[in-house]
């Protein structure tokens, strides 16, 4: 496994990777909605959610369609490709209950809306399988996967940082050609003196993907380790893509600059609240019911180093800074996830409120690194192709439905964001890979798969 994000496996794990930032049991059973662990939601006339499944409500509600399946095997409301996208999913789960180790993810959830409507809503496998060591659970202390499950949507955060950030553009307040250290004076790091708030966006900032924050006093001294953070060595600020996770930890810091928020409060008033999504935010252990905590909450690390990670930021310094920060640490539901999705997708409105100005949104999803040189050790084929916090046109995970206009994102314990503008789809792909380790797997062929069904499926 190359050396980028994470590094090194085994016993000396905790001590490393607490100074970066991450951000053959495939067999597959017979496909379709049906078996145990499975689940599925369909919504109503009134709007209301309908859940199928062992995971989804016991019953549709007064009034609604029947929750039962048609002929074919796919629920009512759902496209008949729920199906395909189901058997696909389920390939990669653990082959049975007892197989310890697996190359895929335990549980995963995806949504797909197109035309702003939802054709797929699945859920497959186990939310919580391991326990600390890692340890396979019996079956009985194990929580199936949900339609509503609640993931660490690591990396994929990037998204939601650059649209605080693009609405502060909007105001007026910040100037994405401005140098970072108008807003932020201690960004002092060797050679950042040229750092644009643009280049934290488009990853060309020329900063490493991690900081090393661990070993000092308080929050205070961590964050000043990052904005202190300097340059990779021989990097020119605004010539080459270089994946970093510091860059946006430090568009965070000029949301909270500007906004005289912390970034979970601004992310609330700002987007969540405003949208209603009422599943999305930092720190869930601190807003969610105790049921919830025990029935929606998705796990991911289970090893020793630092035990079960249910609620908890798996990337190692988002925790180190208290599970928030730009770079990681929101956590949210496939449907709320989608609806980030479907905001960009409509310009910038959700349910007819404008959230982000609709030229803010065009120069957002517009590749601003046209025929620059990409460095990505773990992703060699990569291209420099991005946006404003988003990924652009990246068939590693899009698959067939990769082009210029394609935008998205991943995380790195197994989520991901996809929008094809030309089929007006939005998918959001929801694994727990990560869990009880990231090291057994690799999440993109499988976002490659689904993205190859649905380019074939939805004209």
């Amino acid at each position: 496994m190359p050396i980028a994000r994470r590094t090194l496996l085994g016993g000396g794990l905790a001590a490393v990777t607490s100074a970066l930032a991450g951000c053959a049991d495939d067999g597959a059973t017979t496909p379709g909605l049906g078996d145990p662990g499975d689940a599925a939601t369909a919504t109503d006339a009134a709007g209301n959610r309908v859940g199928f499944g062992s995971a989804g409500n016991s019953a549709a509600p007064s009034g609604s369609p029947s929750a039962t399946a048609t002929p074919g095997g796919v629920p009512a409301g759902q496209a008949r490709y729920a199906q395909g996208v189901t058997a696909l999913l389920r390939k990669h789960l653990p082959t049975t209950g007892q197989t310890v180790a697996h190359k895929g993810f335990p549980g995963a959830v995806a949504v797909v809306l197109v035309d702003g409507k939802s054709t797929v809503h699945i859920a497959v496998g186990e939310a919580l399988r391991y326990g600390a060591g890692p340890k396979l659970l019996p079956a009985g202390q194990r929580v199936a996967m949900r339609p509503d499950s609640i993931f660490d949507l690591a990396s994929v955060t990037k998204v939601y940082t650059a649209i605080l950030l693009l609405q502060q553009v909007d105001k007026g307040r910040v100037d994405l050609g401005a140098p970072v250290r108008d807003y932020l004076p201690g960004f002092t790091g060797t050679g950042t003196e040229r750092v644009t708030v643009e280049m934290l966006l488009t990853h060309t900032s020329g900063l490493p993907v991690g900081a090393k924050v661990t070993g000092l006093a308080d929050n205070a001294a961590r964050w000043n380790a990052v904005l202190t953070t300097g340059l990779v060595s021989g990097a020119v600020p605004g010539d080459t893509f270089r994946y970093s996770s510091v860059g946006l930890m430090v568009a965070g810091k000029i949301v909270e600059k500007v906004t005289g928020q912390r970034l979970d409060q601004a992310l609330k008033s700002n987007l969540t609240g405003p949208m209603g999504l009422r599943d999305t935010g930092f720190t869930p252990n601190t807003w969610l019911s105790s049921t919830a905590k025990t029935g929606r909450l998705v796990a991911t690390d289970a090893r020793s180093s630092r035990g079960l990670l249910r609620g908890t930021v798996h990337d190692d310094v988002a925790n180190h800074l208290g599970g928030v920060a730009g770079h990681a640490g929101v956590f949210a539901t496939a449907t709320d996830l989608a609806a980030i999705g479907q905001l960009l997708l409509d310009g910038g409105t959700h349910r007819g409120k404008r959230i982000l100005g609709a030229a803010t949104v065009r120069r957002m999803l517009t590749d601003h690194n046209a025929g620059k040189p990409a460095v990505d050790p773990e992703r060699p084929n990569r291209t420099a192709a991005h946006g404003l916090g988003v990924v652009l046109n990246q068939s590693w995970f899009m698959g067939r439905l990769a082009s210029a206009r394609t935008f998205g994102h991943t995380g790195f314990a197994g989520p991901s964001l996809l929008v094809d503008p030309r089929r007006k789809l939005v998918l959001a792909l929801l694994t727990n890979r990560a869990h009880p380790n990231w090291s057994w797997s690799n999440p993109d062929p499988v976002r490659a798969a689904v993205g190859d069904l649905l380019a074939k499926e939805v004209a």
